[in-house]
């Protein structure tokens, strides 16, 4: 059963249906229909399209009702139907949504201009939005959305419509033209903060332009809004390709833009004009890539234990551990684990690692959902061959629930004491996108399951021989979109026994402060995710494509001005080793990546503490 939209909005980035208006034409509906009228005599077609975008990964659908009011349907003689077609068309796309997906009753402009510049009253106005809204209402619609407005005046008076005779959230788009203001010239700040005024619940904009435009306008809008920001483009600007008009943008490009507006503060995006269920399916990819939509885990059931096993103390727990309750600064550094199966090459890079000072190494359980050695044999080779502590990452993507404890008994039978809890990257993101993820648990579940072996139970809370000893920490994102959500979530994974945390690669100290300023009642020790950044593109990567990573412009522009190789790398080194010196007083640690594989770049990042 889905949540009241607003509160999955709190919670989720919001993925949108693409075109409806193209998508018919491009099923031979020829453009002097009624395309809202096929509601009535076609709802088949507009049922399977709304389930196509359904399939594609959207979170909510648009009714096909974006011209159903009064004025326009005068047009066609349909103006006696007005309600009939709103009803029909909610009805269509609330039995192809079920009880998951959210529905959006659309509303779009009428085709006369509001006095003084027309004939049309306000109250007029108001009348025929609140007739088209009533029929959507009573058809099932979880909101309203206006879209496609460009007259400032008019979109207020649709607005107060829906709010003065109705209860319902109301998502309102504006659009805009080249210059980036609105087809009158009204500017994205203004726009953004009248619409907020008279009420709307998210504003936004849509349809027009591509992504590239809006991008820029979201970034003006974002700095003025309080209420969440909604982006839906066009697939490009249209290009006549033998009498038709043909968008040329792909649903990969598509993608990128969505992650970039994300990044740039939407919560709620979508397509227009032009898009097609692929486009929604590389943005519902994108969106993973950034917040990964997991299951709602069910509570493992537990029950006391007939007689407590006394638990490890948890400085006993591992070297790692006694070294952060000392109080001492700990430094570990990721190796990923290798694509085949021969692990030598990171044992050596252990090994040298070891010498060099460092703490622990930690070993990440198929990053980015790729395919790779298990992070379990390789932390195993490296504390045998190398003669280090690991921290090993244990995600819940490929294993349900009797195989995690399974493994986790016999990593510590095997002699591995510190583990990195993570929900894990959804496999679309990685080589086998077909692949299924199993996820009975997130890592908030698996952090009870891990604590559970800890005091000695097991799942069914019968006493183990001996309690595991597990020095358990869990990751932890200061630049996550909902920071509020994310701080939660680092709440719950410590009531649930979380003892450590490390964050997500940090290049703006000042988001760290923040965070640090909004957390001070959680008392564990963090550590700080250092990434030295090797090269422009290498900044790019982590700024679009790596989830949880926020690569601020300041950073951008300064590995922008290096130009060679070798001058990107050190500017790349002098960043990190600044984001230390301002970290070090208020962290426990660091962990380092190596990018590409070189430990010398990442001891060159960490020399001044080793």
């Amino acid at each position: 059963m889905r949540q009241p939209f607003p509160e999955f909005l709190r919670q989720h980035v919001v993925l949108f249906d693409g075109a409806m208006g193209t998508e018919l034409y491009n099923r031979g509906i020829f453009i002097n229909r009624c395309y809202d009228e096929l509601n009535l005599v076609r709802p088949e077609l507009i049922g399977e399209i709304h389930r196509q975008y359904i399939d594609a990964g959207a979170d909510a659908i648009e009714t096909n009702t974006f011209g159903a009011n009064r004025l326009k349907l005068q047009k066609h003689g349909l103006e006696d139907k007005v309600y009939k077609i709103n009803l029909e068309g909610a009805r269509i796309a609330r039995k192809a949504a079920g009880e998951d997906i959210y529905v959006a009753g659309a509303m779009g402009p009428l085709n006369e201009r509001l006095e003084p510049w027309g004939h049309l009253s306000e109250e007029e106005a108001r009348e025929i939005y609140m007739e088209q809204a009533r029929g959507l209402i009573e058809g099932g619609v979880d909101l309203i959305i206006l879209e496609t407005f460009s007259d400032l005046h008019l979109i207020q008076q649709a607005i107060l419509a829906v709010k003065e005779h109705f209860d319902i959230p109301l998502l309102a788009q504006m659009t805009i033209g080249n210059d980036g203001n609105s087809l009158f010239g009204t500017p994205p700040g203004l726009f953004t903060s009248r619409m907020e005024q008279w009420g709307a619940h998210a504003v936004g904009i849509n349809c027009s332009v591509g992504p590239r435009l809006m991008l820029d306008a979201l970034e003006k809008m974002s700095k003025v809004a309080t209420v969440p920001l909604s982006v839906m483009p066009n697939a490009g600007i249209p290009q006549n390709v033998e009498g038709r008009n043909i968008y040329l943008a792909s649903p990969e490009y598509f993608s990128e833009y969505a992650r970039r507006f994300i990044l740039a503060g939407a919560r709620i995006v979508g397509g227009c004009c032009g898009t097609t269920p692929e486009f929604i399916r590389g943005m519902r990819q994108a969106i993973r890539s950034l917040q990964p939509r997991k299951h709602i885990p069910k509570p493992v059931q537990v029950s006391e234990p007939e007689k407590p096993v006394p638990a490890i103390p948890q400085e006993k727990k591992s070297r790692l551990a006694g070294k952060l309750a000392t109080g001492g600064f700990v430094v570990s550094v990721e190796i990923v684990p290798p694509r085949g199966a021969d692990g030598s090459v990171a044992v050596q890079q252990a090994m040298s690692l070891k010498s060099a000072g460092v703490d622990a190494i930690n070993v990440p359980d198929g990053p980015r959902a790729l395919s790779r050695m298990g992070s379990s044999y390789l932390s195993l080779m490296i504390q045998q061959q190398a003669g280090i502590e690991t921290i090993q990452h244990f995600t819940c993507r490929d294993r349900n629930l009797l195989g995690m404890v399974g493994d986790l008994l016999g990593a510590w039978a095997a002699g591995i004491k510190n583990l990195l809890l993570i929900t894990g990257d959804p496999p679309k993101m990685g080589t086998y996108p077909d692949a299924t993820a199993v996820f009975d648990v997130d890592s908030i579940g698996l952090m009870n399951v891990v604590n559970y072996l800890n005091q000695g139970q097991d799942l069914g809370g019968n006493p183990l021989d001996k309690p595991t000893g597990f020095f358990s920490g869990v990751s932890v994102n200061p630049g996550a979109i909902d920071i509020d959500y994310e701080i939660r979530r680092f709440e719950w994974k410590v009531r649930a026994g979380a003892e450590f945390a490390i964050t997500q690669p940090i290049f703006d100290t000042d988001m760290y402060f923040r965070f640090l300023g909004k957390t001070k009642h959680i008392h564990i020790p963090v550590l700080a995710g250092i990434w030295p950044l090797a090269s422009i593109r290498n900044a790019e990567f982590m700024k679009n494509e790596v989830p949880g990573a926020y690569v601020p412009e300041d950073i951008m522009e300064r590995m922008h001005r290096a130009k060679t190789r070798e001058e990107a790398r050190e500017t790349g080194l002098e960043i990190a080793r600044e984001t230390i010196r301002k970290l070090k007083p208020v962290i426990a640690g660091i962990q380092v990546s190596i990018p590409f594989g070189n430990i010398n770049y990442a001891l060159a990042a960490i020399r001044e503490i080793l």
